[in-house]
């Protein structure tokens, strides 16, 4: 293992400890791993892909993603300027089920500040560490607390090897106005057929699928290019800019000028 991945096998070293580490090494791909601690991830400086075995997360700016203890996933930043900041956290059977779920939330003022507090130190802080590790946990207490909901930022992985494909496309031409039987035919489907393996394979219908593929890659497109909102609107297919930003706020809770506002902050 190279001396940027150490942190990987010394997360879970002390049992007892949490663990900060704070990456600004231009890493590009962390492999797929687990940890016996809980993780929390943020990030600032682009968007970061997190891939378990059931779904691939979206995880962009101003949110931060809480990853259950023994949670085997890999991490895919989308380019090297991003900085990742992690809090690994052991988690007893004594503490709240909100830790045993993997999901995305929105950052607050007070967690941002806390998190950024922590920037100071670097790996284990021992529970003897009183006036250290006390802040830290009171970090972790908070986030229930904080996290009201989650956001549905993430899309199951499809197993069948002609949806895929077929996921594949819709990936890469998200501007145009598909028509599902034609769609459904071109990619050796009957129509119905194809319904019930979205449902089937994905736990969604098509539309709520690519939906919901639309809303993350606008959120990439916010994010990452000099693009206006109604640019955004038609390269991921909406050629109404209200009916855009209406999906935007119903999906991500917020409207695509609002969550610019946000971007600005960091």
């Amino acid at each position: 293992m190279t001396d940027e991945k150490y942190y990987i096998s010394d997360v879970d070293r002390k049992e007892d400890t949490i663990y900060c580490y704070h990456n600004q090494m231009g890493e590009k791909l962390i492999p797929s791993h687990s940890h016996k601690k809980g993780q929390f991830l943020y990030t600032e400086g682009g968007v970061v892909f997190v891939k378990t075995k059931e779904k691939s997360y979206f995880l962009p700016a101003r949110h931060y993603m809480w990853i259950a203890p023994g949670i085997e996933h890999s991490i895919h930043p989308s380019s090297p300027e991003v900085i990742m900041r992690n809090l690994y956290f052991p988690i007893s059977s004594l503490d709240d089920p909100f830790y045993l779920h993997t999901s995305i939330y929105p950052v607050n003022d007070l967690l941002l500040e806390l998190m950024l507090f922590t920037t100071r130190w670097t790996g284990h802080i021992e529970p003897s560490n009183k006036s250290i590790y006390t802040i830290v946990e009171a970090f972790k207490m908070l986030l229930p607390q904080v996290s009201n909901f989650s956001l549905p930022l993430a899309l199951p992985l499809a197993k069948d090897k002609r949806l895929k494909h077929l996921i594949t496309y819709l990936e890469h031409n998200l501007s145009k106005d598909f028509l599902f039987n034609d769609l459904a035919i071109n990619f050796g489907f009957s129509p119905r057929s194809l319904s019930r393996l979205f449902q089937k394979d994905l736990g969604m219908s098509f539309i709520q699928y690519l939906t919901a593929l639309r809303m993350l890659k606008a959120l990439q497109l916010l994010l990452e290019k000099s693009l206006t909102i109604n640019e955004v609107a038609m390269q991921v297919g909406y050629n109404s800019l209200p009916t855009f930003s209406n999906t935007f706020q119903k999906m991500i809770g917020v409207r695509p000028s609002e969550y610019i506002k946000m971007k600005a902050v960091l």
